[in-house]
């Protein structure tokens, strides 16, 4: 049994300079966040779970929140990929669009739509999968239907 002062051995905290970080377990992420949410949006496969949890792995810094320059949250997005994924390829996709935005807090991602990749694990990883397609698979990102102008581009981000 448990106390109310142990912690779950998947979780770790530490105090530095007065923060508390928390980590989680690569196997916690993986199953507890990567593969729920690619579950949810109907893409999951052991591939995508793999990408997904490299990708979040390379960066090893303190804590899963923390600021990455220039990227937020756990996948280092910055705000322009955040941003252009929406206008550019969310727009003209409203049944993802809305699924993803379901992930989403109500009044937080209204408020301030970048602070939900450093806060919110599933929207996060929801976002970086999409960014991920996008970068590997740019004629998927094509639609004949969509005109010139209003086809998303593909940008090259460091």
């Amino acid at each position: 049994m448990q106390t109310g002062d142990e912690l779950p051995k998947s979780i770790h905290t530490m105090f530095l300079r007065g923060a508390c970080y928390m980590y989680i377990t690569a196997e916690h992420l993986r199953e507890q966040v990567i593969k729920p949410t690619l579950e949810y949006l109907g893409e999951w496969s052991t591939e995508a779970e793999r990408e997904l949890l490299a990708a979040a792995l390379r960066k090893t810094e303190v804590g899963l929140f923390s600021r990455r320059e220039p990227g937020l949250g756990l996948f280092n997005i910055t705000s322009n990929q955040h941003r252009d994924l929406w206008d550019r390829y969310l727009a003209f996709r409203p049944d993802i669009a809305s699924r993803v935005r379901g992930l989403a807090s109500q009044r937080a991602f209204l408020s301030n739509p970048d602070s939900e990749l450093q806060t919110n694990l599933s929207y996060c990883t929801a976002i970086a999968w999409l960014l991920f397609q996008r970068a590997s698979k740019q004629t998927d990102w094509q639609d004949a239907s969509m005109p010139v102008a209003a086809q998303p581009a593909v940008a090259v981000h460091a």
